[in-house]
């Protein structure tokens, strides 16, 4: 049984790897899945600190990956407009499935900045900002869940060889 939660602990926190890039798989959940599961196994006993640590991490970086897209278009000069397009835009995103979480946020921004009677360069600009915000929470993810990776085999490796 061991040996099985073992092997679906890794198998879960490569998902979770590949759910920091793809907007449809929850990275960092499934990171602190794979914790969780070798967590339970009779060999591997991690600590209970590191545990809450890392769920506390997952929610924040939850979290931020969909605040960072807005401020992203607004430090990059985004109107209220275009943030709140690019908000509509993430939510509206979601719906759509992995495309519509990586463009719906900038063409929010865009749509929303144009309809609030924007004309100039600075429509484009928080747009990018936006689109930018979205490489950031990408960022986050993948350090919170390489850093579960890391702890993984941190424990898991003297118990295997």
């Amino acid at each position: 049984m061991d040996t099985l939660l073992i092997i679906a602990g890794l198998l879960v926190s490569i998902v979770g790897i590949l759910g920091c890039i793809l907007p449809a798989l929850p990275g960092p959940p499934l990171s602190l899945l794979g914790l969780l599961l070798i967590h339970f196994t009779n060999k591997i006993s991690l600590p209970s600190s590191l545990l809450w640590i890392m769920a506390i991490v997952t929610v924040i970086v939850s979290v931020l990956d969909y605040v960072v897209p807005i401020w992203g278009t607004k430090k990059a000069g985004g109107t209220k407009y275009g943030i709140k397009g690019a908000t509509a835009g993430l939510l509206f995103g979601f719906f759509v499935g992995p495309a519509g979480m990586i463009v719906g946020p900038f063409v929010g921004a865009l749509l929303g900045e144009i309809l609030g009677g924007r004309r100039d360069k600075g429509v484009l600009k928080a747009a990018f900002g936006s689109f930018f915000g979205f490489l950031m929470g990408i960022g986050m993810k993948l350090t919170a869940s390489l850093v579960m990776l890391f702890y993984y085999f941190l424990y898991v490796l003297p118990v295997v060889f």
